[in-house]
Formats: C-alpha cells, structure tokens, sequence
C-alpha cells in the first residue's frame, strides 16, 4: 500500500495543491466516476509522480480534496470572554450561509452523488472519506461555538452533538436531497442569507436561554 501523506493531514494546503484540489473538483463535475490520476495531472499541468508525492494515493488524494471542500464551511470569528448573544448569532448564520453556499455548488453535489454510489456499490472508500472529512468535520469545526454558547450563558443544551444535528437540520432542510436528485433548485446569495438567518433564528428559539443561568 502507498504510503499516505501530507496534505491529507493538513489543514491548508499550498495554492498549487489548491489548484489540484480544484481540478480534482471540476473532473467530478465533468467526469463523474471516470477520475483518475492521470486525469487530473492532466487537468493540473503536473505529473502524477508530483500527486503521489503530496497525497500518497487515489484515496489520500480524494480525502483532501474532500477536506479542502469542506473547509469552505466555517463558523465566524468570536471571542470567548465578550462573547454574546449577537456574536453567537453572526457565527451561527455565517455557518449556515456557508454550508449551504457549498451543498448548493455543483462540484459540491457532483461530489456527495458519486460517493453515495461508491458506498451503495463498495467500489471504494469515497463515501466513508465523504461522511469522515465532511459531515463530521464539519460538526467539530461548530462543536466549539455551541460550547462557547453554553459556557456564556446563551444556550442551554446537554449534548453538543444533538445540538448541531438539531441546527444542521434546520439550515439544510430538504435542500441537499432535492439537489442530489436532479431539482433545478437555484439558490441566490440573497436567498441563502434569508434561509441562514431564518435557521439561526428557530435554532436560538429551542436552544437560546431565556432567562440567565443560575450562580
């Protein structure tokens, strides 16, 4: 077996990486379950020896590229000790809007249409890399600001896991299901803004403390 690598274990990669991850990207959306390595030296103008350098393999290549899609997805910047009810509310939304700017993207519904078929038919790993690099790198990557939440005295919940599956619910909806299913869906930036906001808002309705914890 190859051995793994670098920037499958990192968590930016270089902006020539960058652009292989892209071009990894732009092939699925074109090419579907046709990637290959030889492929993507191509699309990337390097050599499939430079590729196997950085990832290691097919598989280390794909959970990077995985990776460098789901780091798309953030929460905003805050700081702990003045951390407040508006501050949870603008990591929240900016959460929300960029998780359903990525879902929305076709490279982001190329990539979650060919890992379903990897896993139903177990031709390779890519929905296991899928689940382990997006879904739930995604919910550790918000894990911290429901904390801080409940830390300040803004949320009120027993497990930060139920927590973000209950907000991941209600920024995605039926979103993700009816993209990966061929609906012509368009969402407008302006549109996501609404549906992030309206998801933060009923989020901090079941979770928001209404009253100040005890001492």
């Amino acid at each position: 077996m190859a051995a793994t690598r670098n920037t499958a274990d990192t968590d930016e990669p270089t902006a020539r990486q960058q652009a292989v991850l892209d071009a990894v990207l732009s092939l699925m959306v074109e090419e579907g379950d046709q990637l290959t390595m030889t492929a993507v030296a191509r699309r990337a103008s390097c050599s499939k020896e430079t590729l196997y350098k950085w990832f290691g393999d097919r598989d280390g290549l794909l959970t990077a590229t995985v990776r460098w899609q789901a780091a798309r997805v953030r929460a905003g910047r805050y700081d702990r000790p003045t951390f407040d009810i508006a501050a949870l509310r603008d990591s929240l939304k900016g959460f929300a809007a960029t998780w359903l700017t990525v879902i929305s993207s076709p490279t982001s519904i190329a990539l979650n249409r060919l890992a379903i078929g990897h896993a139903a038919s177990r031709k390779s790993n890519l929905g296991g890399i899928v689940l382990e690099n997006g879904r739930f790198a995604i919910g550790e990557r918000l894990r911290p600001v429901l904390e801080a939440g409940r830390e300040a005295g803004l949320l009120a919940f027993d497990e930060s896991e139920t927590a973000f599956r209950t907000f991941f619910g209600l920024v995605g909806r039926d979103v993700q299901i009816r993209l990966l299913l061929g609906d012509p869906l368009t969402l407008g930036r302006d549109e996501i803004e609404r549906d992030a906001a309206r998801a933060t808002d009923q989020f901090l309705a079941l979770y928001g403390r209404t009253s100040a914890p005890e001492a």
